[in-house]
């Protein structure tokens, strides 16, 4: 009697679990990087995975969508529980990472094509993570460090972001935190970031289909009831025409599920949630720099940039406040600074740092979040934690990506400062247009480094 009881009790516990499927084996794809720590360089044989959202949900069982186009079967997810028990992602193979999402590699780098045409569907840009080993994400502690990528985004134009940034996610992608989660990392589990998505399909290992909306522009896209949130360290944010780098806080710690109002996604509860969504960004050409990123400008897009990121503390050491955030380009054999603030009456800071974050957004009429949030300060604590290295290509269906490469708000005046953020037209950016007229489009993220400050001149 005893053991019929734990065998009904297993089967319970199995039933409600996300689970990793079986049709296709997972085979993760070589991104080595160089750790230079110690003072001197040693290769990881680090890789890449697949984001779950990406990924096949099918019925655990007979391998029918549990997904399908932007939303759920209505059979096997009535509700979050059911779906749950019901559904499976499944692996990706080697073959399947070019044929069927455009993602290849070559030496210690990847490239991710925009719109590929598979065998079964159009996939749309996609987002990666890298990995340490087969189960656990490639963990990172930045004070004090400086971090440094390769990047070729010559051949994205307006309304596409190719994109590198930090999480706060889990290094199991949390397999360990949550016990309806058995697909882990291994199979891209576990984003978040600062925006607080609700486009997630699983979140704490169970099916975000409860109350979703498919989107109406979107045809892979939607909404479900929770979102996601994190901290969030953009590190490179950018096609041909402009770039940022931004530091997004939150009033949490770690890989948080909001709901209602704290996951701020209306104009009235923007600033009330628990994630700075605006962050404190530095982009060239919205602090007045309008020829230094571009084609063939001081630091050109149209060939590959060495991008280097250091993470200053306030004392030179792991254990200190991190008050600056720094920026270096190197191309063409030359060492190129960051760009100056160019406004008449404001200080021509040319990093992050708290002071530069409240004069600039002051400057601009910016809600201050991020210092409401904690500043720099609070963003170090968050790298104390560890982050994951994520790489994304993506259109917006929210606002063409105006707000990176246009005039934002497009019915703005681009005269008044902080609206122009670069030189796209304000009707660019449809994702439609996109992808049919620029299906071949691509980034590229090579020789990913770490190692302590001015590793880069030495």
């Amino acid at each position: 009697m005893r053991f019929s009881i734990l065998v009904v009790l297993a089967l319970a516990y199995v039933a409600h679990a996300q689970k990793a499927g079986t049709n296709t084996p997972e085979s993760h794809l070589a991104m080595p990087m160089q750790n230079c720590e110690s003072g001197s360089c040693q290769s990881e044989s680090t890789t890449i995975v697949l984001d779950s959202n990406w990924r096949w949900a099918h019925h655990v069982d007979d391998y029918v969508n549990c997904y399908d186009g932007n939303q759920w079967s209505s059979e096997f997810c009535p509700d979050s529980a059911t779906c749950t028990a019901n559904c499976a992602i499944d692996g990706v193979d080697q073959g399947t990472w070019g044929s069927t999402y455009g993602i290849t590699a070559s030496g210690a780098g990847i490239t991710l094509q925009f719109v590929t045409q598979g065998t079964y569907s159009t996939n749309i840009g996609s987002r990666v993570y890298l990995m340490a080993s087969e189960d656990k994400y490639r963990m990172f502690y930045l004070k004090n460090r400086e971090f440094s990528v390769d990047i070729d985004s010559s051949n994205l134009p307006c309304g596409l972001n190719g994109a590198l940034y930090f999480v706060e996610m889990e290094e199991d992608g949390g397999l360990g935190s949550y016990p309806s989660n058995e697909a882990g990392a291994k199979y891209g589990t576990g984003y978040c970031d600062a925006q607080c998505p609700h486009d997630m399909k699983f979140i704490n290992g169970e099916a975000n289909c409860d109350e979703w909306v498919p989107s109406e522009n979107d045809q892979n896209g939607g909404t479900g009831k929770y979102g996601i949130c994190c901290f969030e360290m953009d590190i490179w944010e950018a096609n041909s025409m402009a770039q940022s780098f931004t530091t997004h806080d939150c009033n949490i710690q770690g890989y948080y599920r909001c709901e209602g109002s704290e996951c701020g996604d209306n104009d009235d509860d923007r600033y009330g949630g628990v994630c700075d969504k605006d962050g404190c960004d530095y982009a060239a050409y919205r602090v007045n720099q309008r020829n230094f990123y571009g084609s063939g400008m001081t630091v050109d897009s149209s060939q590959p940039i060495t991008v280097i990121t250091q993470f200053i503390t306030s004392d030179g050491s792991d254990s200190g406040d991190l008050v600056e955030v720094r920026r270096i380009y190197q191309q063409g054999g030359q060492t190129i600074q960051n760009t100056a603030v160019n406004f008449d009456g404001v200080t021509a800071y040319d990093s992050i740092t708290d002071d530069y974050c409240t004069e600039i957004k002051d400057y601009f009429g910016d809600v201050q979040d991020f210092g409401a949030k904690g500043g720099m300060r609070a963003m170090g604590e968050s790298l104390d934690r560890g982050h994951v290295l994520v790489m994304s290509l993506w259109d917006d269906h929210y606002s063409n990506m105006l707000w990176l490469d246009s005039s934002f708000p497009a019915d703005a005046d681009p005269n008044t400062p902080g609206i122009a953020r670069g030189p796209c037209p304000v009707d660019g950016g449809d994702p439609a247009d996109l992808e049919a007229n620029s299906p071949g489009s691509t980034v590229t993220f090579s020789n990913v480094k770490i190692g302590p400050i001015q590793s880069y001149d030495k």
